[in-house]
């Protein structure tokens, strides 16, 4: 075996990279959309969306008009105050419907404002400011009348007359001039009236998930969805079999609370890397298994002896403390430090005096054979089958002719046997 020099100086440049790494609609499952509402003056509407969680953009516009430019100066005139043709003051909600339902945006929709006003919102009057939801397709369609209806009820039950929200097809988002995009925001003093009725949906209590155990040490989280096949993939192909000592848990994008995540949430599956409830970096599509536990690899080991050995094939000091923790154990199996699937078992393990791990055979099928011709040398490399990382060398100068797997400790982890 050869040292290697120390390769950590790229260890930083490699977290940046996966921190900022974005991939192809070919590997995420997208989960946002966008839906158009017509509720009043957009700058209170916009503001209101833009604090519900799940919400990742509100842009103010003009919809549902016909006979004149979608132009703010056109809108306000006199002569189109009560013009059936105006254009309306829309909202365009872009959300991660992972995170929240088209179902929660409609009803927050009838809630924020008084939809049995017709033309107006409390002293904002004409056909601007009329009650709208524009769909995109018949499904959405039904669910708003379907919700509409269920809300006329509630309406009725406290003296409110019929509802007038029009509900139809969207032709047109028109986005309105930029002095109106984030009104509020800018003008944190402007206009903000409440329409609202105070009549609200029957609110279903949904159990919430125990983020506690997230929140101290380091844990891998996955972004799960139910309508995701890069989620499956992902499962099947690099995570069905991790059995390393950082835990893996899955959460939907409803189910983050308490966490500090600083990657969005909006694509699936996402792998977050958290320390103490924060996020260190996080890889966002499907990844190769080599990738995941590279990046698993630097979230665990770090700038360690043993990240240098796992990926850039570097080697152990002679007699180094690993190698003295692990030459007498009681019987058990070494594992994969990152995986935590087992590759040698005590029972094959043998003292060849050389200051290396020696073993004269490995656990069935837990490890991979690779010709290395680095430095001058014919060996053959051993790589651990399950996450890739280099685990040493075999040579054929075992005890009684079988083969010395010369192993490096750093990589390994010890399991004692159960008796």
């Amino acid at each position: 075996m050869v040292c290697l020099p120390n390769p950590f100086k790229s260890l930083l440049f490699l977290i940046a990279i996966f921190a900022s790494t974005t991939f192809s609609s070919k590997n995420i499952t997208i989960h946002e959309d966008k839906v158009v509402f017509g509720a009043g003056c957009f700058w209170s509407v916009e503001k209101k969306f833009a604090e519900l969680s799940g919400v990742i953009n509100v842009e103010s516009g003009y919809a549902d008009g016909i006979g004149l430019e979608p132009k703010y100066t056109e809108i306000t005139k006199f002569k189109n105050k009560f013009n059936p043709n105006n254009f309306a003051e829309v909202v365009q909600v872009t959300y991660d419907r992972n995170s929240i339902s088209l179902t929660d945006l409609i009803k927050f929709f009838f809630e924020l404002h008084d939809p049995t006003q017709k033309n107006r919102q409390g002293n904002d009057i004409g056909t601007q400011y009329r009650s709208l939801i524009l769909f995109n397709d018949q499904s959405e369609e039904m669910l708003s009348i379907e919700l509409k209806d269920e809300y006329q009820i509630l309406l009725r039950k406290e003296g409110y007359g019929d509802i007038v929200t029009d509900i139809k097809k969207l032709k047109k988002f028109y986005p309105a001039e930029e002095y109106h995009q984030d009104y509020l925001v800018k003008n944190p003093n402007g206009y903000c009236p409440d329409h609202s009725t105070g009549i609200v949906f029957k609110e279903v209590e949904k159990p919430k998930i125990d983020n506690s155990y997230l929140l101290a040490g380091k844990n891998i989280l996955v972004l799960d969805s139910e309508f995701c096949p890069y989620c499956t993939k992902l499962k099947n192909e690099v995570l069905s079999d991790y059995e390393g000592s950082i835990p893996l848990h899955y959460r939907y994008s409803s189910e983050l609370h308490d966490l500090q995540l600083s990657s969005p949430t909006w694509a699936t599956p996402t792998i977050f890397f958290i320390e103490d409830g924060v996020e260190k970096f996080s890889l966002q599509g499907f990844v190769q298994r080599e990738n995941f536990y590279k990046a698993l690899g630097i979230f665990k080991l770090g700038e360690s002896e043993a990240y240098s050995v796992a990926f850039n094939q570097g080697t152990d000091p002679v007699f180094c403390k690993e190698y003295e923790l692990f030459k007498d154990t009681p019987e058990g199996v070494f594992i994969d430090k990152l995986s935590g699937a087992p590759l040698f078992d005590t029972k094959d393990r043998f003292n060849s005096r050389t200051g290396w791990l020696s073993f004269t055979k490995p656990v069935d099928g837990s490890v991979t054979e690779h010709m290395d011709y680095s430095y001058g040398m014919t060996r053959v490399e051993i790589k651990s089958k399950s996450s890739g990382i280099h685990l040493g060398h075999v040579f054929q100068d075992g005890p009684n002719g079988l083969p010395r797997y010369c192993i490096n400790a750093t990589v390994l982890e010890f399991v004692p046997r159960n008796i």
